[in-house]
């Protein structure tokens, strides 16, 4: 156990309460509460993969190269540019993807499957028509696929980078399998179960993607002006770099990025740490408070001084 001044601990709990309030929104509180404090069945036991990667503080850099990674198909990133508010209301529409990731990943069956009703409801209404003139539906099982697809590489590259614990090449199997499951209740195509079919798959979509204008620009709101307050922009720079190293190599001139040599690679995974690290410390409980003894206590029977607090700080 460690001992923390308090000022500490108070800066801790307020860098925290922020962060969590705008990744889970106003109602957060009550979210989580009901969450993980509503009794019955799970469709993901406490051992199952998919709650060690998506409980990790890495999801926020992989969340980040998701979106960057999906935008490259020109119907999922048409979709996104016409529906989903991305510019106009960013945080809105984070809150309501880690509410599903939480809800489907820790909540109750029941809860998870009203969770996946309502997302398929919406998808049932945004369809429309590229900026090349091809006919979109964001219910399509392929396009969902690649959604899907995008996502589990990127949380699960994030995870195996910056990860507080690593899973093994079994773990990550179980982790694709569970997501899976999530993709299937979605309606998503045939979603890949192990890494080897999740790199087929990748690879199978390849020929679909390519960096249009909208998802350039998608890519220079998330990188360059995102809508941060001024004294986050270090640390979200930080985080930043961190998504972009994990994106393929070839994505990188899709999205008018530079390719990044080595060395470059290298100060971004350090960037990643610092930020992931940071966040991971802004989101733990303060270390508990350890107790003082009398200069005269017993070495068995030790006892608190009286006036010093014996729970956190």
């Amino acid at each position: 156990m460690e001992w923390s001044p308090p000022f500490v601990d108070d800066l801790r709990e307020r860098l925290g309460s922020e962060l969590f309030r705008r990744v889970a929104g106003p109602s957060g509180e009550r979210t989580r509460a009901r969450v993980h404090g509503t009794p019955g069945p799970r469709w993901f036991g406490p051992d199952r993969p998919i709650r060690t990667v998506h409980g990790d503080a890495s999801m926020f850099v992989g969340g980040l190269t998701a979106l960057l990674l999906q935008s490259l198909h020109p119907s999922a990133m048409a979709a996104v540019a016409a529906h989903s508010g991305f510019r106009g209301d960013p945080w809105g529409r984070l809150q309501r993807t880690s509410t599903f990731l939480a809800v489907t990943t820790f909540g109750t069956a029941e809860d998870a499957r009203h969770a996946v009703e309502r997302v398929r409801a919406v998808h049932e209404r945004v369809r429309g028509t590229t900026s090349g003139g091809r006919p979109y539906r964001a219910s399509d099982p392929h396009l969902l696929g690649w959604v899907h697809v995008a996502e589990v590489h990127s949380f699960l590259r994030a995870h195996l980078r910056y990860g507080a614990s690593p899973l093994t090449r079994a773990g990550y199997d179980g982790y694709v399998a569970d997501a899976a499951r999530v993709a299937e209740e979605l309606g998503a195509e045939d979603p890949p179960r192990n890494l080897a079919e999740l790199a087929r798959r990748m690879e199978a979509y390849r020929d679909e993607l390519g960096g249009t204008p909208e998802a350039r620009e998608a890519a220079r709101f998330l990188l360059r002006d995102p809508p941060i307050p001024r004294r986050a922009r270090a640390p979200y720079a930080l985080l930043a770099a961190g998504a972009v190293e994990l994106l393929p190599p070839w994505a990188l001139g899709e999205l008018g990025l530079p390719p990044l040599p080595r060395p470059v690679r290298a100060v971004a995974r350090t960037g990643g740490r610092l930020a992931i690290g940071g966040i991971r410390w802004a989101m733990s409980p303060p270390p508990p408070v350890l107790p003082r003894t009398r200069p005269d206590a017993s070495p068995h029977g030790r006892e608190p001084s009286p006036d010093v607090p014996t729970g956190p700080g």
